[in-house]
């Protein structure tokens, strides 16, 4: 399936990867946020992602940010892609905000077992499942690992906030519930209940994370519970939650649902997209003809396009790995060979014998990457780099030895040409010709158009020579 579980990129270094978002510097400073297709159930990520889940997370976002600015600013910059948001850096509130309507959930548990008051909101005895209540009612959480329940004084108390901000919190919670609710509600939908998250910018509070999505509410179709309260169905990742509670074994979850199971919950994401927008998610619509460059059966390749498009990233990197600092002049006279072809370059330093555990992490990133790249490995004698990067990484290595002289070069030559098998790392002498041969590595369209002109600018130089020297 075409899905997007993981994001990386050499260009951007990772904040935060959460169960569902991965958040990345951008170059700006912002922040850049990727909605992937993970799916989290029970406490865990499971190995089956959803199509289309992260668009219609970053759809509805997106959507419920804009028909709210009225009452509180939020951290959106533009969306950048289907997948992709930039948004600016707050410093996060480590609370969160839940407006109940309705008695259900975890809330309903604990009354079933007496509990009566709810971070210090007490409800009456009598109530019954799915009951709503005769306003809506705030319950925050703190954020920690565990989330737990918490009154607003001990928020106070134990310096979360302070009462003046969390009051702020408070009011804009419940006027955003009130909009979320009525504009729901001309759709046939029920919001029951939801999550909002705040932060600092400047010192004023902004809404920041996502809002009224199937991820962060639950929602319930108004006819569904009109016909019985008590039974009535979420409209959200609750058929997923059914399905792993039908099929647990041992006490154990599946770790991955059945392709049936996967696609019968992407239906019903987009299906809540649509009924909420009005209209289907526009990266959704398969049937029609893939337009140029928008990558719509190929959500990788539409999520690169856009943010190179965006000026967040190039469209492709080369890694110029050392084995140690003292080669870094030699290893910059590679860079400048790439000045003018617009491809992100960088410097790292690994010892495939001094810090060979290190080569794993960078590998992870070289691995995973949007984009396609380049390593070019740069150790000279006993050359174990090489064939160290080659052994771990999906992407093409050149080994390029640095040398002083002849002797040197021999030496060097030899240990980085031949490698075990498994161990495809090429080998080139000259710091040009490995940046050319990285070039030509990308095989990126617009990169060979340039080598082709550059080709034949050196011919015409070439031809240009020879008619001036052979009438010499």
């Amino acid at each position: 399936m075409n899905t997007l579980t993981q994001f990386a990129s050499p260009q951007l270094a990772l904040l935060h990867r959460g169960k569902v978002r991965d958040s990345l510097r951008a170059p700006s400073g912002d922040r850049l946020i990727i909605v992937t297709d993970r799916l989290s159930a029970f406490d865990s990520v499971l190995e089956t992602a959803i199509p289309h889940k992260g668009a219609v997370l970053n759809g509805l976002a997106s959507f419920w940010f804009e028909k709210t600015a009225h009452i509180i600013p939020n951290h959106v910059i533009k969306l950048v892609d289907a997948n992709a948001m930039l948004v600016k850096e707050a410093e996060p509130i480590k609370v969160e905000m839940i407006v109940r309507q309705y008695l259900t959930g975890s809330m309903w548990r604990g009354y079933q077992e007496g509990q009566r008051t709810f971070s210090g909101v007490t409800v009456p005895d009598g109530l019954t499942k799915n009951q709503p209540f005769p306003q809506a009612i705030v319950t925050p959480t703190t954020k920690e690992e565990s989330d737990r329940e918490i009154t607003p004084e001990s928020l106070v108390s134990e310096g979360w906030v302070t009462k003046e901000l969390y009051d702020q919190m408070a009011v804009k919670a419940q006027m955003l519930f009130a909009v979320g609710s009525q504009l729901l509600a001309g759709k046939g939908i029920i919001l029951v209940d939801t999550k909002y998250e705040f932060g600092l910018l400047n010192g004023k509070l902004i809404l920041i994370d996502e809002m009224h999505t199937p991820d962060s509410s639950r929602f319930w179709a108004a006819e569904d519970y009109a016909r019985n309260p008590e039974t009535a169905e979420q409209m959200d990742k609750e058929y997923v939650r059914q399905w792993l509670i039908a099929n647990k074994k041992d006490g154990q979850y599946p770790r991955a649902l059945t392709p049936e199971v996967a696609q019968e919950a992407s239906r019903r994401y987009l299906d809540i997209y649509k009924r909420i927008v009005g209209q289907p998610l526009p990266t959704a619509e398969t049937e029609a003809a893939d337009a140029p460059h928008t990558g719509r059966q190929d959500t990788r390749a539409r999520l690169l396009a856009n943010l190179v498009q965006a000026g967040l990233i190039q469209d492709a990197w080369v890694s110029i790995v050392m084995d140690s600092p003292a080669d870094k002049e030699y290893c910059e006279e590679i860079r400048r060979q790439f000045d003018g072809y617009g491809v992100f370059t960088q410097l790292r330093v690994a010892s495939a014998h001094q810090n060979g555990e290190a080569i794993a992490g960078m590998a992870e990133i070289w691995n995973n990457s949007i984009e396609p790249g380049v390593i070019i490995a740069v150790a000279g004698l006993n050359n174990g780099l090489g064939g160290a990067l080659a052994a771990n990484v999906n992407v093409p290595v050149i080994s390029c030895p640095p040398y002083k002289d002849y002797a040197e070069l021999a030496l060097n030559l030899n240990s980085s040409v031949i490698m075990p098998s498994g161990t495809p790392s090429l080998t080139v002498v000259r710091p040009d010709n490995a940046a050319q041969g990285a070039l030509r590595a990308l095989n990126l369209p617009r990169l060979r158009e340039r080598l082709n002109k550059d080709m034949l600018a050196t011919k015409a130089k070439l031809r240009a020579a020879d008619e001036e020297f052979k009438t010499l």
